[in-house]
């Protein structure tokens, strides 16, 4: 399955919450989800009794909304589960650890960017290094006390400036240190589950994979 393209507030409300796919938008009541707190739909929302919902709806749903926060395609996401299954520990903490430390979603917990797509869109321009020297892979897994900054050609872009000044944004994650001022900063140490800020239950998306 390709990377969706369309307008991504349709993919917050048919999971039914905010995946904060637009940046600082997604706090304002411009939200989609705001303004149509309903599944998107040619008729609008649905009357009367909601069906049971069964174990495999619960289980895609989960899988589908964490894939679309992180704005993977399928083959990515599955590539990612297959990478992380036979690794010590439980498998779905391993798979959101995985996903944290991709390199467009590190750029993005830094507060470089405003949303994880356009995260990866400063990765993909060769904005960002790495140990000072660029990396333009997406999926790069950042490993701990690895620098991970922007060049000093891009660091006055105006999207820069104004996710950086954004105080919607607060203080990055516990394992994230960060220097605003040099645009750079470093993950200190592998996140765990509860460092992570994700509302997921990830075993869900193991059950569904294991079938």
């Amino acid at each position: 399955m390709a990377r969706h393209t369309g307008p991504v507030c349709k993919l917050c409300r048919r999971e039914g919450e905010k995946l904060f796919l637009k940046g600082t938008r997604c706090l304002t009541e411009k939200c989609g989800i705001e303004r149509k707190p309903y599944a998107p739909g040619q008729h609008g929302p649905s009357p009367g009794r909601r069906r049971k919902v069964s174990e495999y709806a619960r289980q895609l749903r989960e899988k589908q909304k964490v894939k679309r926060t992180y704005g993977l395609s399928e083959r990515q996401f599955r590539t990612t589960f297959d990478k992380v299954r036979h690794l010590p520990g439980v498998t779905g903490a391993n798979l959101l650890t995985a996903l944290e430390l991709r390199l467009d979603n590190i750029v993005y917990r830094m507060g470089f960017a405003s949303s994880r797509r356009a995260g990866r869109q400063l990765v993909r321009h060769r904005h960002v290094e790495v140990n000072g020297r660029v990396v333009d892979v997406p999926s790069y897994q950042v490993r701990p006390n690895e620098e991970v900054g922007l060049s000093e050609g891009s660091r006055d872009l105006a999207s820069v400036r104004a996710s950086l000044e954004a105080l919607s944004r607060g203080a990055p994650v516990s394992w994230i240190a960060v220097d605003t001022k040099k645009a750079s900063g470093r993950v200190t140490e592998r996140p765990t589950r509860d460092a992570i800020p994700l509302v997921a239950q990830e075993q869900l998306i193991v059950e569904l994979y294991s079938k």
